[in-house]
């Protein structure tokens, strides 16, 4: 997808620094992958804490299973 943004020169200069990016286009990819993988973890962060994971055995129990 063609795309035309005004972004300040400066923030597209560092992140193509920071992500190693051979051009902007790379750096502007790199850039929405970490923000898009970051926002679904802050999600799943959030269902967890609202709805957390709850277990069956004791950790002591699950070394005698684990030696049988």
């Amino acid at each position: 997808m063609k795309v035309t943004a005004i972004i300040p020169d400066e923030l597209v200069r560092e992140a193509q620094l920071l992500s190693n990016a051979k051009n902007i286009t790379d750096a502007m990819i790199i850039a929405l992958n970490n923000y898009v993988s970051l926002q679904k973890l802050k999600a799943m962060g959030e269902t967890i804490n609202k709805n957390p994971l709850q277990f069956k055995h004791t950790a002591q129990e699950i070394r005698d299973i684990n030696r049988q």
